[in-house]
């Protein structure tokens, strides 16, 4: 029996870090010293694009086995736990959009439902649905304004509540739209069902993940320099088209996430198995394996204890004051792993989900 992959709750838990660090500045304040808005710039994206990534891979764990040995009952079996997986985060997504308009969970379980009809296709069909919807959301915009039903002053969504502007919102326009993420989830179904024991197979994808990446950022940058040749305004015209952030998520932010992606949950990998029995990689892999429970915690508890103490001052704090209290908040979610899962066995929000999930 293969050893368990403690690499990707390594990797885990560094999205789940990511992204509160990421929403944090969001919602408490982002001005104040260069240094600190670079250092949580470097996770914009990047993380809840790992994160679903992660979950694409934890699909293909989940139904492996039974694909591999032809087992129909069993897959049948797997694939009813992924439903009732998708629609409780689904659901519980949805239950706190009014505090926390930028949820992912609600947008995570429509990605599962949507794999959930290739998981005995071929590689070459998980490629090739996944770049067909990244590169057709350009196409969309050409059809669909997609600033449509945002108040970009506070990025508020007006119609939300309405029927076509929900589905605008969960499909094309939201801030983790089906079209194009569900790719992220696809390519991490793939990168799943591939050998992760073998030692040159993670190497090799590294390397070429890291490759990737670099040559995206590069040519990004190039790009918009050539074409701006020295206009200020161009070139941030240029840097939402041609750029890497994550909104609108055009193709090149796209690949860019899935290649750091790859490159952090396989430099994971790497070091799970080299230094898994080093506490500090341990208290990683425990924090990973309570993600779901500290992402629902960082809004319900970590922007709830500031939005009582002074609600008037949210959005109007520095960039320390959030990174510094996401970083604290994560040393306390690390911590509270490490105590909890010497009595239990998962998380709380975790099980949940396995209750609900294993019920017949």
């Amino acid at each position: 029996m293969k050893e368990r992959i403690i690499g990707i709750d390594i990797a885990r838990a560094l999205a789940v870090i990511g992204m509160i660090i990421i929403n944090f500045k969001m919602v408490f304040g982002s001005e104040g010293a260069g240094w600190v808005k670079g250092f949580a710039g470097l996770f914009e994206g990047k993380a809840a694009a790992t994160f679903v990534v992660l979950a694409g891979m934890g699909m293909a764990l989940m139904t492996k086995n039974s694909i591999k040995d032809n087992d129909q009952s069993k897959f049948n079996l797997v694939r009813k736990k992924i439903i009732k997986r998708a629609l409780f985060l689904f659901i519980v997504g949805i239950s706190y959009i009014g505090i926390w308009p930028a949820d992912i969970l609600h947008f995570y379980g429509i990605y599962m439902l949507i794999t959930l009809f290739l998981l005995k296709s071929s590689n070459k069909t998980i490629f090739s649905m996944a770049f067909l919807l990244i590169f057709l959301y350009p196409f969309l915009m050409i059809f669909i304004n997609y600033e449509r039903g945002w108040n970009l002053i506070t990025f508020d969504y007006l119609d939300f509540w309405t029927i076509s502007g929900f589905i605008r919102n969960l499909f094309y326009n939201g801030f983790h739209p089906v079209i194009p993420w569900t790719s992220f989830m696809l390519m991490g179904y793939w990168l799943g069902k591939q050998d992760l024991h073998d030692n040159k197979f993670i190497k090799r994808s590294l390397a070429y993940s890291v490759f990737i990446f670099i040559s995206i950022q590069l040519f990004s940058v190039l790009l918009i320099s050539f074409l701006a040749d020295g206009d200020i305004n161009t070139r941030l015209e240029l840097k939402e088209i041609l750029g890497t952030s994550p909104m609108p998520p055009l193709p090149i932010y796209m690949i860019s996430g899935i290649a750091i992606a790859f490159a952090t949950i396989l430099s994971c990998i790497l070091i799970g198995y080299k230094f898994k029995d080093i506490k500090l990689v341990n208290i990683f892999k425990q924090t990973g394996q309570l993600a779901l429970t500290f992402y629902v915690s960082h809004v319900i508890i970590g922007m709830g204890i500031i939005e009582a103490l002074n609600p008037s001052k949210m959005g109007n704090y520095s960039i320390e004051f959030s990174v510094g209290y996401a970083l604290i908040f994560s040393f306390l979610s690390m911590l509270f792993a490490n105590i909890w899962l010497k009595y239990k066995k998962e998380g709380p929000l975790e099980w949940v989900i396995k209750k609900i999930v294993n019920k017949k």
